[in-house]
């Protein structure tokens, strides 16, 4: 069996099951970030780490400031998907001897961009030539308070499900430009603390399945509510990744509050109620197109 018959699910699951954990570790392989620390501390430190790859997740001929934002930006997204604070930073960049020392430094500006940004320090990293497509990588480090910490695996039979943001055009190029939730999740975490919570990489039709699973429920989806970027198709939303929304699960008790303040915190920012958590079974989750793998067949 070849990884296209796999899928990235399946080899994720292979790769880590024999994973051996120390005592600090509170989450490994599974959720947006690993966390780490002793079970009562005040603070837990996060880790990501995410790569950018040519022909993947960019094009040769993108504007390398862009590329650069989008790589950094990446990481970030998932330390908001937990509720957290990024810090620090770590770039490795592997890349052909023919690339233009201007291409490389302006990919930096946008690295550097992104880290002033949302107040990281990028503190070292590697660099190493490449034979093939040119990668960035960026390991993310930062924290988060115990009792705000959010995972994928809280959600529960009933909890309200939504999305910040519009769904759907990364191909034609919204990927590059993207803002990561950092300041929404941290407000949301610190007023109304949601069940579980991931951002929208691969996909609505990928993710809310995962977050659904993880929380061991079903769920169900109105796609009259799904919030559709201008110009895109609901196929396009459900399943063109590259949001970097959150996506969450909060107590039905305090949905409608939440949806009332957010408009007061960010009125520019749509928030849409998409649906619910259900009983897990084989009959109640709701079935629709894939979002993105990275193995399936194109």
């Amino acid at each position: 069996m070849n990884l296209a018959h796999c899928g990235e699910d399946a080899l994720i699951a292979t790769l880590t099951r024999r994973l051996e954990l120390g005592a600090n570790v509170r989450v490994g392989p599974g959720d947006d970030c690993a966390v780490l620390g002793a079970p009562r501390a005040i603070r837990w430190q996060l880790l990501k780490s995410d790569a950018v790859v040519e022909g993947v997740h960019f094009l040769s001929n993108d504007d390398p400031r862009r590329v650069g934002w989008k790589a950094f930006c990446r990481a970030v997204s998932d330390v908001a998907a937990m509720g957290g604070v990024p810090e620090h930073a770590l770039v490795t960049l592997a890349v052909s001897r023919e690339v233009k020392v201007a291409w490389v430094e302006a990919l930096y500006a946008g690295l550097r961009r992104a880290a002033r940004k949302f107040g990281v320090s990028i503190v070292g990293g590697e660099t190493s030539r490449s034979p093939g497509p040119l990668f960035v990588n960026v390991t993310i480090s930062g924290w988060v308070e115990r009792n705000r910490c959010i995972l994928r695996s809280g959600g529960r039979a009933g909890d309200i499900l939504h999305v910040t943001g519009r769904l759907g055009g990364s191909r034609a190029g919204k990927h590059l430009d993207f803002t990561p939730r950092l300041a929404e999740a941290r407000w949301l975490v610190a007023h109304f603390k949601p069940h579980a919570m991931m951002d929208v990489s691969d996909g609505l039709a990928a993710d809310l399945p995962r977050l659904a699973k993880a929380s061991g429920c079903g769920f169900t989806l109105d796609e009259t509510r799904v919030p559709i970027t201008r110009g895109c198709t609901l196929a396009q939303a459900l399943g063109d990744g590259e949001d970097f929304e959150l996506l969450f699960a909060l107590p039905p008790l305090h949905a409608a509050g939440l949806e009332r303040e957010w408009r007061r915190a960010f009125p520019r920012l749509p928030l849409s109620r998409i649906g619910s958590f259900i009983q897990r079974s084989t009959l109640n989750t709701q079935l629709f197109q894939n979002g993105y793998d990275h193995f399936a067949d194109a």
